[in-house]
């Protein structure tokens, strides 16, 4: 595909959130100990993957991660607030298993004071339209969030959202995309 590009995708390495069960949303979030030494190794295993640039969420756990896997490399790095979680707005650092149990609820009605999932993933076609124009061609990494995950799969892949809300995450060391400009819907589906 002449204009593909190629979307690497990283979630943020693991957080002091994490380590308590909580779903961040859009506070800003630390790595744990555990998170800084899992965002070095994500900068070893990328190092030498014909990466063109770094695309991250502007929320704290990613940028710490992108610092820390990229520290010292020369590609260019940029933080992008449309690569953002979910925001669940007053429920923002709730228990995961509560943000869990409310997921199918909010598909399409938003959190209260913050946004629905298919908002969520809206924003992050915003993105993924930009990203394809300006680097067609090109193979760029995104370190992003589960939002960020479940827009590709729905907007490249074609899996609905109730289906992504539905499975599990599957988390593995990164999914790769093949994303066309052409290939992006105008508006959200």
């Amino acid at each position: 595909m002449v204009d593909a590009t190629t979307v690497v995708f990283e979630t943020h390495s693991w957080s002091e959130d994490n380590d308590r069960s909580v779903a961040t949303g859009w506070l800003p979030g630390r790595l744990s100990e555990r998170g800084r030494e899992l965002a070095a190794e994500l900068g070893d295993r990328r190092r030498g993957d014909g990466l063109d640039a770094v695309f991250s969420s502007d929320l704290e756990r990613a940028a710490e991660t992108t610092r820390i896997a990229f520290s010292g490399m020369t590609l260019p790095v940029f933080l992008d607030w449309r690569l953002r979680e979910c925001d669940y707005g007053r429920l923002n650092g709730a228990p995961a298993a509560q943000m869990a149990a409310e997921k199918p609820a909010r598909i399409r009605t938003p959190y209260p004071g913050g946004e629905s999932w298919e908002q969520a993933l809206d924003r992050v076609l915003g993105f993924l339209r930009d990203v394809t124009s300006r680097w067609q061609g090109r193979r760029v990494l995104v370190i992003g969030h589960v939002a960020t995950r479940w827009a590709l799969d729905h907007f490249v892949n074609g899996i609905s959202i109730e289906e992504l809300i539905a499975s599990d995450f599957g988390w593995r060391e990164g999914w790769e995309f093949t994303v066309t400009s052409s290939g992006l819907p105008t508006a959200a589906s």
